[in-house]
């Protein structure tokens, strides 16, 4: 597994999860379910950690309804949440773990929050450090200032990136003119793609030649993005082979800007992606076609960096190996999530494809 992923995850009050313990998390991560099994709850937490290592837990919270609607059955039932990062990186363990207790206003504060780093090769455990308690955003900024240990995990949970391409409604900021200084890192909704394929085909030549001609797999009548700065922005344009029209944003169907995010995001340098790249359906509105090309670069991905998706696509799962699988289930109130065991499937392996067995509900999670 590669650097600076994360082992283990434990998660409890959160959403429909009651109680996830020592999840371990591989290189690739594909969580399948039925609608409301829970699978995008997992990623939902992902963009709350992403909110709270920038300071803005509490905005995000108010986003959501308050914290009654994210806690486990609301506050009455459930009044914390807690969670446990385990990262494994090449000089040892670095653990991080919170406690977030429903508080006056209905918001959340931290009740408990600690990190620690257990070398390579030293048996004993090493002890907590306390960031305090009562605090509304994250202790973790400040003590990164002063202490390594602590900018090291920061860095770890910062790295941990939500991308989500499903808005591309007429407002959406795929649509829209961007900045052309806002391109070095991809935006988690996209909106910043013209400029973003601007510095590729300007600085990453190679890399942009290749998102250029993944994209002309997907869509034969693909010719070239249309790069032009218009004043201090520039907007998402392209062309198509036998027409000399230059076509915008506005002019592009949902699944040809989420396929345009989805191939910039991985074909970019491996060295400028996030260590986790976390993904909710990818694979919506995508031609299946589409969605095996996306499949292909994601599994390329995993090599380098940690990917965890979640999907309800049976062409998707079929692109992915057994190991690779989650499944998630609704259990009365709360969601179960579970590796098969593929030992005592084999006889079902050898005879249907994982998608075949998740529709006969071997596996469980029956789709819904």
């Amino acid at each position: 597994m590669p650097g600076r992923q994360i082992t283990q995850l434990e998660l409890k009050g959160f959403k429909s999860i009651r109680q996830l313990n020592d999840f371990r998390l591989e290189s690739m991560n594909v969580l399948i379910g039925a609608n409301g099994a829970g699978k995008s709850n997992l990623v939902s937490f992902f963009r709350l950690l992403g909110w709270m290592v920038q300071e803005n837990l509490q905005q995000h919270i108010g986003e959501l309804g308050a914290a009654n609607s994210i806690l486990f059955d609301g506050a009455k039932s459930t009044p914390q949440i807690e969670a446990k990062f385990s990262f494994q990186t090449d000089k040892g363990l670095n653990e991080y773990r919170m406690r977030l207790m429903h508080a006056a206003g209905d918001t959340l504060i931290f009740a408990d929050e600690e990190y620690r780093f257990i070398p390579n090769g030293v048996d004993e455990e090493a002890g907590w450090s306390s960031l305090g308690a009562g605090h509304r955003e994250t202790g973790l900024i400040q003590r990164a200032a002063e202490n390594d240990t602590a900018g090291f995990i920061l860095k770890l949970l910062k790295g941990c990136v939500v991308y989500q391409f499903h808005d591309t409604s007429k407002k959406a900021r795929i649509r829209q003119n961007w900045n052309v200084e806002d391109n070095y890192f991809l935006k988690e909704d996209g909106g910043n793609l013209g400029p973003f394929l601007y510095r590729l085909k300007n600085r990453e030549g190679e890399h942009y030649l290749r998102i250029v001609r993944t994209m002309r797999q997907i869509l034969p009548f693909f010719g070239d993005f249309f790069l032009e700065q218009d004043g201090p922005s520039i907007p998402l344009r392209w062309t198509e082979s036998g027409t000399d029209m230059v076509f915008g944003a506005g002019q592009a169907s949902d699944g040809m800007l989420r396929a345009m995010a989805l191939v910039a995001l991985l074909l970019q340098p491996v060295e400028h992606l996030p260590p986790v790249i976390i993904l909710d359906e990818p694979e919506l509105g995508l031609h299946p076609y589409a969605i095996s090309i996306i499949a292909g670069l994601l599994k390329s991905v995993s090599v380098h960096r940690q990917v965890i998706l979640a999907t309800q696509s049976t062409a998707f799962i079929d692109c992915f190996e057994p190991d690779d699988i989650v499944i998630v289930e609704r259990k009365g109130r709360e969601s179960i999530f579970t590796r098969p065991n593929w030992e005592s499937l084999t006889e079902w392996v050898d005879t249907y494809s994982i998608a075949e067995l998740w529709e006969k509900n071997i596996l469980g999670g029956r789709p819904g």
